[in-house]
């Protein structure tokens, strides 16, 4: 298995993997080659020519626009890791490169798509919907029936009521409550969460 990103996300999917699996991680690619080795792990510049799309990859980069350039760039078998501390429901259906980090909640009926982030203590209730490329940032809590547009991150802390829809590629502020609908490309902050700005 090897990672994509020498970043601080890159080693938190690391300790997710070795925590939840025996698969042995081969090494890591980024672009900047200052950095070594991540947790004694080796890093090396990707190449595409060289790479086997039988070999598995995770994506561990928490920019989502990024995460998806990549997942588009390299083909590979993308892998779904789960930490071991999460609970994480038998009717939930996680899709290809998601990563579910420590003490997470994701109860029945979950939809998540590929390359998500679910980040620590998150909650995700029954019935959401996340498309692909979405990130809950850590002690975010999405009650029952929310739908989540692509590549939108919602901030650490923040809480979103029942029933709520958010567009695509929205940033959910640190700490916003969001009790309305969220249309596509803003960035949403308070409590009310109101629309700072658009993209």
């Amino acid at each position: 298995m090897y990672i994509y990103g020498a970043s601080g996300h890159g080693s938190v999917v690391i300790d997710v993997i070795q925590s939840s699996t025996n698969k042995i991680i081969e090494g890591i690619f980024d672009d900047n080659l200052e950095i070594k080795s991540v947790l004694n792990i080796p890093v090396s510049k990707f190449d595409k020519k060289i790479f086997d799309k039988k070999n598995e990859l995770i994506i561990g980069i928490g920019n989502n626009k990024v995460r998806k350039d990549l997942s588009e760039f390299i083909q590979a078998k993308y892998q779904t890791v789960i930490h071991p501390t999460a609970v994480v429901s038998k009717y939930a259906e996680l899709l290809e490169g998601t990563v579910v980090m420590p003490n997470v909640v994701i109860n029945a009926n979950v939809k998540i798509g590929k390359h998500c982030i679910v980040n620590s203590r998150a909650v995700v209730e029954h019935d959401c919907n996340l498309d692909n490329y979405v990130h809950i940032s850590p002690n975010a809590s999405i009650a029952g029936n929310v739908n989540i547009g692509e590549g939108t991150h919602v901030g650490i802390g923040a809480k979103i009521i029942q029933g709520v829809t958010i567009g695509k590629w929205v940033t959910v502020g640190a700490g916003a409550v969001v009790l309305k609908n969220i249309p596509d490309g803003v960035t949403v902050v308070g409590n009310p969460a109101r629309i700072l700005k658009k993209e």
